[in-house]
């Protein structure tokens, strides 16, 4: 009898530890989605650069395999045998205010593509000094701020091209990684190589060099830069993760934070503020106190090794990995596409905060409706006069985002304000210029 007793606990304790891995397996299978060149139209599983243009696309460069559009079912490559693209080792991948993809190469130069035509730049029919380009950043004005391997920095505007290196300027090293341009219209740049020289600001004064022997910066080698909506500057390091908020540094690595690796790739903020940090030895979450590290042990992570990540409209986070191919996550289940949020109908009215906020020059607002109803969405300045009418039409129940340019307007507050028959929201929100 108690051996029978002991057999049965046994198997109802085995029952129970399968549910529970099973449960924790379809939990990690509906959050985490990989794509490889196994399971996808996925040419190549290096990724450098992933880019989320306005039609909800998703762009990626990869080592070795040309470029790729993934719309959320099907994938379109684009390489140097069926395209104008000179080179299949897509670096930076930088979308214009026309929708146009701005590409750097790792030895073909730079290439715009505006959906049709291809335009290639190289040192032979240009003024870019290196045909190795590794960052691009455009500004409010339009002009391409271009950063390359051992060329140094050419801007590309209306006018030409102007170089900055190392010769003809305050450039502490030709060798460029990182381009980022934060709401002031002032440029960091960010170096490495062998010759690394830390990072370099250019503003309307000059320039200001910012190094391991002169400020907080714990390592001259820059891998990238991210400006958050306060503009504070985040840098990551061969050596760790930097915040710089223009009077302070902050330095978090390995051995003093949940950081878990000094080798920082990527950088990329979420709606609710937390930073994404991906390194050569996993993913990691920072919410300003605490670190949720994900590996490929404890996570659907397929590699370690991080090199790129963005964040869209839904909250997905679209990770790069090192060989191992792209994987997509999100807490509470991976939303492919926005229609997907669609046909689940709401329940009550919502407008919810614009994002990114602070925003230069583009931002999206999302709003949901539970019933069929006529729309007004508007911008508004602070005084609370009608400047921009985004939408005035009928739209049936569920869930919708528009994105709003506001290169037109000038820095400052503005408000948005929803109306649906009875319901009216009112949001502010703030253009940096």
């Amino acid at each position: 009898m108690i051996k029978s007793l002991k057999k049965y606990l046994n198997l109802f304790n085995f029952i129970l530890l399968y549910s529970l891995v099973a449960s924790k397996l379809f939990s990690q299978t509906q959050e985490w989605i990989v794509y490889n060149t196994s399971n996808s139209g996925l040419p190549n599983n290096f990724i450098l650069s992933i880019t989320l243009d306005g039609q909800g696309n998703t762009w990626i460069g990869t080592y070795g395999g040309g470029l790729v559009k993934f719309d959320g079912a099907n994938w379109t490559v684009y390489n140097d045998s069926n395209s104008g693209l000179p080179d299949n080792y897509v670096r930076p991948i930088t979308i214009d205010g026309q929708g146009n993809k701005w590409i750097g190469t790792y030895d073909g130069g730079l290439v715009k593509f505006d959906g049709v035509n291809w335009t290639v730049y190289n040192t032979s029919n240009s003024g870019l000094p290196n045909n190795r380009v590794f960052a691009v950043a455009i500004d409010k004005q339009g002009n391409k701020w271009i950063g390359t391997q051992g060329g140094g920095v050419a801007k590309l505007d209306s006018m030409g091209w102007t170089i900055y290196n190392a010769s003809n300027s305050g450039l502490p090293s030709n060798y460029i990684n990182a381009i980022a341009i934060d709401g002031q219209g002032n440029k960091w740049i960010g170096t490495g190589g062998y010759l690394g020289g830390g990072i370099a600001k250019i503003d309307s004064i000059g320039w200001t060099i910012y190094n391991a022997s002169n400020s907080g910066l714990p390592s001259n080698s820059i891998n990238a830069i991210a400006i958050d909506g306060q503009d504070n500057l985040w840098i990551g390091t061969e050596e760790g993760l930097a915040k710089f908020d223009g009077v302070n540094w902050t330095v978090y690595n390995s051995s003093n934070s949940g950081l878990p690796s000094k080798y920082v790739n990527a950088i990329a903020f979420d709606k609710e503020g937390n930073k994404w940090i991906g390194t050569n030895n996993g993913l990691a979450k920072f919410d300003g106190v605490n670190w949720t590290v994900y590996k490929t042990y404890n996570s659907g992570l397929p590699d370690n090794s991080v090199k790129t990540i963005v964040i869209d409209i839904s909250g997905n986070k679209w990770i790069g990995t090192w060989g191992y191919g792209l994987a997509v996550y999100r807490e509470g289940g991976v939303i492919i596409k926005v229609e997907d949020e669609k046909t689940k109908f709401p329940e009550k009215y919502v407008l919810y905060q614009n994002y990114p906020n602070p925003f230069n020059p583009n931002t999206k607002i999302e709003f949901e409706l539970p019933e069929k109803a006529n729309i007004k969405l508007t911008i508004n300045d602070i005084l609370g006069r009608e400047i921009e009418k985004l939408v005035d039409k009928e739209y049936n129940s569920g869930k919708y985002q528009v994105e709003f340019n506001g290169s037109n307007l000038p820095g400052g507050v503005y408000f948005y304000r929803l109306e649906a028959g009875k319901f009216v929201s009112v949001k502010k929100m703030i253009l940096l210029k």
